[in-house]
């Protein structure tokens, strides 16, 4: 799960492993495999960045 924020500046969660695509538009949007879209302002990179942070703890855990 990754922390991210909405562009109403309120906090939202995702799975990391639901993500399909990311799109810049400016803002962030986020496409999940059953074909939800969410609008966040973080930017591709710091979502790439998150979500790689995310594995390695889950790799780490042994999860």
């Amino acid at each position: 799960m990754v922390r991210l924020t909405g562009i109403n500046n309120k906090e939202i969660i995702l799975n990391a492993d639901h993500i399909e695509k990311l799109e810049s538009v400016p803002e962030s949007l986020i496409t999940l495999i059953n074909g939800n879209k969410y609008i966040v302002l973080e930017s591709t990179e710091e979502i790439i960045n998150k979500v790689i942070e995310y594995k390695n703890k889950i790799f780490k855990l042994g999860i």
